[in-house]
């Protein structure tokens, strides 16, 4: 519950910022290029925290390292709203950035911790969490953004993070309890053998296919509302109802996720949602509507929501921890060096324009996945085995027992039998 409250707050800060972005670039007074620059810093700090982030955790222990991460995305949320030129906004956003991504690291490697306590796959639930946070942090800065200045807003929201983190600060922090047994754990994979020759081709394959659809998310939360201001003259309450819609729409599809992969396989849901969400975005910025544009935003919502964590999760499954790391590091380079890029395209060809490279990265994504090929390990291998974890110990014992009495061949190959359905259920 700690962690899920934990994605929560980290997605409604996002979402806090998500809305008030255009408030933010008035009063600075930055043009798109200029904002893009300042995104760049906020892209940058991310980035360079996050390896550090890793290491620390390593070092000191996740949890600690998570509470001193979440309390620094509460005091750094402030920061952007106390900016009054370009450069401190800039500054401000290097502060901010290193801190989100400090947080998304440490609130991942504790998902980490929570799977493999419980045995079945829960990211998917708890990135959910971040895109409701992110839907609450967006509808309430719409709201807000009418009455109260952006400074008041900012400093409000990092006094309830500080207080939230009250709450759940002691139970993140015990979670480094957990740490030796996880560690036994994967030391006992790593000497296995079974993951350690993943090509690191098809990793990097599957680092850019999330970095594709991440580059659609990233877009879409610094950029949606200022186009639907701007570009079509909707409200400050609509302009923020975009990133809401399409945080809603990513929350639900990711609540639904596992459902559809067991019905769809991981390859039908991750091309097809990649080209729902190219459609989606060409609707959004061609229609010239609000109406439409915001439908065309819960479209590109539905399709992206599964296919970041599909791509993760499918490098796990080849490459064990570290496939997570080296897809995650690509991706997330698409999340975050998206906006800025973005940024300079709009100030040269429009928003319209430079929102429509969502569409393009995403049917790259799509390409690519069929470029790999073939239903990944975790498809074919069914979810019921993780639940299976806890008894297998006393599973293989009691197998063992009966197979004396056979004969020796039988033996040893109805062992090996259970022997693997163990490591299956293990992994």
């Amino acid at each position: 519950m700690a962690v899920a409250v934990l994605f929560a707050m980290d997605g409604f800060v996002f979402g806090t910022w998500a809305a008030r972005i255009p408030d933010v670039s008035t009063q600075v007074g930055a043009s798109h290029s200029s904002l893009g620059i300042a995104v760049l810093f906020l892209s940058l700090g991310a980035l360079v925290c996050m390896q550090l982030t890793g290491a620390l955790s390593a070092r000191l222990g996740v949890g600690r390292v998570t509470v001193v991460a979440a309390a620094l995305v509460s005091v750094a949320t402030a920061l952007p709203g106390m900016a009054s030129s370009v450069p401190q906004l800039c500054v401000a956003l290097l502060f901010f950035g290193a801190a989100t991504g400090a947080v998304n690291v440490a609130a991942n490697s504790l998902g980490v911790q929570v799977e493999a306590g419980y045995g079945r796959p829960l990211l998917p639930s708890l990135h959910a969490g971040f895109s409701f946070g992110g839907l609450a942090g967006a509808l309430v800065g719409g709201l807000l953004s009418a009455f109260v200045g952006v400074a008041p807003h900012l400093l409000g929201v990092t006094v309830a993070g500080l207080a939230l983190l009250l709450w759940i600060g002691p139970t993140l922090a015990r979670a480094d309890e957990a740490a030796p047994r996880l560690r036994a754990v994967r030391s006992t994979e790593d000497r296995s053998g079974r993951r350690g020759g993943a090509p690191t081709a098809v990793l990097v394959v599957l680092g850019v296919i999330a970095g594709c659809t991440a580059y659609g998310e990233g877009a879409l939360t610094d950029w949606g509302a200022l186009y639907l201001r701007d570009d079509l003259g909707a409200t400050p309450v609509l302009a923020a109802a975009g990133y809401a819609g399409f945080s809603l729409a990513m929350a639900c599809g990711r609540l639904v996720g596992s459902k559809l992969v067991v019905e769809l396989g991981e390859d039908k849901l991750l091309v097809g949602g990649a080209l729902l969400a190219a459609s989606g975005m060409v609707i959004a910025a061609w229609s010239g509507s609000v109406t439409v544009a915001l439908s065309g935003f819960v479209l590109v919502g539905l399709g992206l929501a599964n296919v970041f964590p599909l791509a993760i999760g499918r490098a796990g499954a080849i490459g064990g921890a570290g496939g997570v790391a080296l897809a995650s590091t690509v991706g997330y380079s698409g999340l975050l060096g998206g906006p800025p890029l973005l940024g300079f395209l709009a100030e040269y060809t429009g928003l319209s324009i430079a929102l429509s490279t969502v569409s393009v990265f995403a049917v790259v994504a799509a390409v690519l996945v069929r470029s790999l090929g073939g239903e990944p390990v975790s498809v074919r291998r069914p979810a019921v085995l993780g639940l299976l974890r806890p008894v297998m110990p006393a599973v293989v014992t009691w197998t063992s027992a009966r197979l004396q009495p056979v004969g020796r061949s039988a033996s040893i190959s109805a062992r090996r039998a259970v022997e693997d359905l163990r490591i299956l259920a293990v992994s």
